[in-house]
């Protein structure tokens, strides 16, 4: 079934869209026109990019294939948090100690980004400071100030260690070991931020185009973008779609998997309850390999997520089933229902670092003009805005930030089309198997 089918059931029920207005929408391109660069995808990596770019001058023209914010940029857990998916070791291994310091320093520089994009555009998205990373037992707790330690001896990187006596001033769950803090990194609400800056992005001068699906990307310079009612062509193209790209770039598409993931929020809490569940509001994330991560909101509710589907299916009766994942970590809300429970799709990588890049010569007409972000693997609330930063400067003469995230390596997935994402559901059921063994 297609992405956008399976989407449409997951999209009706969300808290997000329930309580982020949409007043402003954009019609479909008609007819042909020309920019300087055409924009594939009005998710934040696409809305950020073009953004900057119009900033920086330049004829910015964006598609979006629905709605903006449709696809994960919209639908997301809302945690804004150092660092990437993949583990610093792997982004060490590939591109050695010196550019793996200056990754970590561009992760911190995006949780900035976010916030002076917050504060310059006034865009009201109930950001609250605040990340607790838990552990579930002694051994997972190990783990998780082992790396804590790691992160401040060769990053310099400072975190509040949680030991197990302190945990329950944190958050009131028994299934927490031990914790840290990070002050730096937070939490929003991702529809509403998304749409934020899309109006800064509109009022900048971007000319932004919804229910404009690209059919087909013809390289070259210009390159030739069609789509169902009109053409467009562009100096430059960034590609930001990730699995909803749907064919336009086939040897992308090799590279990323779409992930299901399931978020449930529960009916409105009394305030004293909801306040005591995570007393600092922060952000949790548990240290798990197939892990949970829950935050409050601002209007008192438990928002949690914790279900993810490797086969593209929706997990059978989605709410229930969140419900109880709920209740294993806060068994004090029984008898609260869950009044929303949602998903859709994240592009994940086979080592869960991010994909930017450029389109080889051979698979762009001759031309170096057809830029790509992707691979965010559920990370990218915040790395989104400056991967759309790093492409602006790249595609205005300074490509030295975005080079060193393109010499990332990256393969595809095995099996091709059809065995990859059976032998995708067999390896992560052999991590839930070492999640539950401990």
């Amino acid at each position: 079934m297609p992405l956008h089918a399976t989407d449409l059931a997951l999209t009706r029920n969300s808290y997000y869209a329930a309580t982020a207005l949409r007043d402003c929408s954009h019609a479909p391109l008609q007819g042909d026109t020309r920019c300087d660069v055409a924009v594939v995808g009005g998710g934040l990596a696409g809305l950020s990019a073009a953004l900057d770019l119009r900033q920086r001058g330049l004829d910015v023209l964006l598609l979006e294939a629905r709605e903006l914010g449709y696809g994960a940029s919209g639908r997301n857990g809302g945690q804004a948090i150092h660092g990437l998916a993949c583990e610093q070791e792997v982004i060490e291994a590939q591109l050695g100690p010196e550019d793996a310091r200056r990754v970590w320093a561009m992760s911190l520089e995006a949780l900035d980004l976010l916030r002076q994009r917050i504060a310059d555009h006034a865009i009201a998205c109930d950001w609250q400071e605040g990340y607790l990373g838990v552990a579930c037992n002694p051994r997972k707790g190990r783990a998780l100030m082992q790396w804590a330690d790691r992160m401040q001896s060769v990053y310099g990187y400072p975190l509040q260690r949680i030991a197990a006596s302190d945990i329950g001033d944190w958050i009131a769950s028994p299934r927490f070991h031990s914790g840290i803090h990070d002050p730096r990194s937070g939490h929003l609400h991702p529809l509403k931020y998304t749409l934020g800056l899309a109006q800064a992005a509109a009022a900048a001068g971007v000319r932004i185009h919804e229910h404009s699906p690209v059919l087909e990307l013809v390289p070259g310079d210009p390159a030739r973008l069609r789509t169902t009612r009109g053409e467009v062509l562009a100096h430059r193209v960034l590609l930001a779609g990730n699995v909803y790209l749907q064919g336009v770039a086939p040897t992308l598409a090799a590279r990323i998997m779409p992930v299901g993931t399931y978020i449930a929020c529960s009916q409105a809490l009394p305030p004293a309850l909801a306040t005591s569940l995570v007393p600092s509001q922060s952000a949790v994330c548990d240290n798990n390999f197939v892990l949970d991560y829950f935050r409050p909101t601002p209007d008192h509710r438990m928002l949690y997520g914790g279900r993810v589907s490797y086969s593209t299916a929706t997990p059978a009766d989605l709410a229930e089933s969140m419900r109880q994942r709920m209740l294993l970590t806060f068994p004090q809300l029984q008898g609260q229902a869950v009044e929303y429970a949602w998903g859709g799709f994240v592009d994940i990588t086979m080592n869960r670092a991010p994909d930017f890049g450029r389109l080889p010569p051979a698979q762009a007409g001759g031309a170096r003009n057809v830029y790509y972000l992707q691979g965010f693997s559920g990370h990218g609330l915040a790395l989104t805005g400056l991967a759309g930063r790093l492409v602006a400067e790249a595609m205005c003469g300074d490509a030295s930030r975005f080079d060193v995230f393109a010499r990332l390596r990256h393969r595809n997935f095995p099996g091709g089309r059809w065995l990859r994402t059976p032998a995708l559901v067999l390896g992560m059921a052999w991590y839930r198997l070492r999640d539950m063994l401990g």
